[in-house]
């Protein structure tokens, strides 16, 4: 026969555990955003994004923590980039921008020299200036 008990009831209310990870060092309070590996066998600490789930031998650090992390003497550190984080613009970005901005600063005239003859989209708004140019509402 089948037990007909139901299933266990916690004896600790469920409101008094918080659903946020916090740092692992004592006395911090503040929300953990990494965890810290050690590999002992390769004497380095992999300090990495904040895993999905709290392990034993893991330690969840803040992020003024993970900033100030330093090893045992000999061993190394080795910090994980989170792919996560908003990525920074690098040079060839900066300069398809600046480009951008050149071209669209340039007058009507040597911009259509540049460019060439383009025929005029009836969608189109206001007149063409680099790459950029602004459509009407389908809905119009």
């Amino acid at each position: 026969m089948g037990s007909r008990r139901g299933p266990l009831k916690s004896a600790v209310p469920s409101n008094v555990v918080s659903p946020v990870r916090r740092c692992s060092r004592t006395a911090c309070g503040r929300p953990a955003v990494a965890t810290l590996t050690y590999v002992y066998a390769d004497s380095t600490a992999v300090l990495g994004p904040l895993a999905t789930y709290a392990e034993p031998h893991c330690y969840d650090l803040c992020a003024e923590h993970s900033e100030r992390l330093t090893a045992p003497r000999g061993w190394e550190v080795v910090r994980l980039l989170d792919s996560s984080a908003p990525a920074r613009p690098s040079g060839d970005d900066l300069e398809a921008l600046a480009n951008a901005v050149r071209e669209a600063a340039r007058p009507q005239g040597r911009a259509a020299e540049a460019g060439g003859a383009r025929t005029a989209d009836p969608r189109e708004v206001a007149p063409r200036r680099g790459h950029l140019r602004v459509l009407r509402s389908p809905d119009n």
